[in-house]
């Protein structure tokens, strides 16, 4: 996140940090990445980790409410830890372990910390085309992970949307978004009153491909996916191509990175080629479309609360507006396709 969260203590982040045996001389707010905080501690001899400091409160992928996230965060954060040891080679940055070996640690009820080793090596961004020489190696790296055996602790996917039921609200009553929450409330509600029925196709194609992916899940093949394999999560894109942000770990078909890490038919003949799995389309598709919309629900949970005008909530509008825009473009390609 690039805003600093003001409910957050550095002293006591700081404090935290000798629980790994780290004493930052200096603790230096991180402005990036979307969705948890990040600070980078150097010790008096300039040895340097990065700190993540996850918003229990804000991972509903993870958990229901603060309580469950925080067993589903320790649970992908174990995985991540594991498989590191488990691979051949460097495919990922895992988190490290504390004295008393945990991966994760309560700093307050709503926050969790977790830290990683501090890498020299430019990352990619959300957005970013990879050339097809970057893309083959990111490939596979995603066939490494998912022939890898799954840890017992790998968190289950669960293919239904935790927003799903907020998407249909707010669609269906976009005053119900109250107009007085901040200044993207009304735009919130511009933005759905003019497109919700055109977006009424794909919210019935995504609640029918979730029901039969779920009926199908005792025969489906499912593998240790990342969950967010673009760019942005992918540190020296081309060169080590090491895996980042482990948070969204999880038991699932292959195809949930794969549509995210692919764009070309080469690519998915060259994981087909590593793994003997050949991706199914269908399910390609249907994991693009549950993006768009897990993030259109991550802007109605940020826009029907209280929130002020900064580059946090610039970027989830920005969002929000590409996510509404891709569901109604998806949505007419099934009209003229039908």
């Amino acid at each position: 996140m690039k805003d600093r969260p003001a409910d957050i203590d550095a002293t006591a982040l700081a404090a935290a940090l000798g629980a790994w045996g780290i004493e930052p001389a200096v603790l230096t707010h991180a402005p990036v990445g979307f969705g948890d905080h990040h600070w980078i501690a150097a010790d008096a001899d300039g040895r340097r980790t990065f700190v993540t400091v996850a918003d229990l409160a804000h991972k509903p992928h993870c958990g229901r409410d603060a309580t469950e996230a925080w067993t589903g965060l320790s649970r992908a954060m174990d995985t991540a830890a594991i498989l590191e040891t488990a691979l051949d080679e460097p495919v990922l940055v895992a988190p490290l372990r504390t004295g008393d070996g945990e991966t994760l640690l309560r700093l307050t009820d709503r926050y969790a910390v977790s830290v990683f080793p501090y890498m020299e090596a430019p990352t990619g961004h959300f957005g970013q085309t990879l050339d097809p020489g970057a893309r083959g190696k990111l490939v596979e790296r995603l066939a490494q992970l998912h022939t890898t055996r799954a840890p017992l602790t790998t968190p289950p996917h669960d293919p239904s949307l935790p927003g799903r039921a907020a998407i249909g609200a707010a669609l269906a009553d976009p005053r119900s978004l109250r107009a007085d929450a901040g200044p993207y409330a009304q735009r919130c509600q511009a933005l759905l009153t003019a497109n919700s029925a055109s977006m009424g196709p794909m919210l019935e194609r995504f609640d029918s491909a979730t029901a039969q992916l779920m009926s199908d899940a005792s025969t489906a093949t499912t593998v240790v996916t990342h969950g967010e394999p673009h760019p942005g999560n992918v540190l020296d894109p081309g060169g080590r191509t090491l895996l980042v942000d482990w948070d969204t770990v999880a038991l699932a078909p292959p195809e949930r990175d794969l549509w995210l890490a692919t764009a070309a038919p080469q690519d998915l003949s060259r994981y087909a080629e590593l793994t003997g799995h050949h991706p199914d389309p269908e399910l390609l598709a249907y994991y693009e479309l549950r993006w768009a919309l897990d993030d259109m629900a991550a802007a109605l949970d940020t826009f029907g609360t209280r929130h002020p005008d900064t580059a946090d909530t610039r970027q989830t509008w920005e969002g929000l507006v590409d996510a509404v825009t891709a569901l109604v473009e998806k949505g007419r390609s099934t009209e003229r396709e039908g």
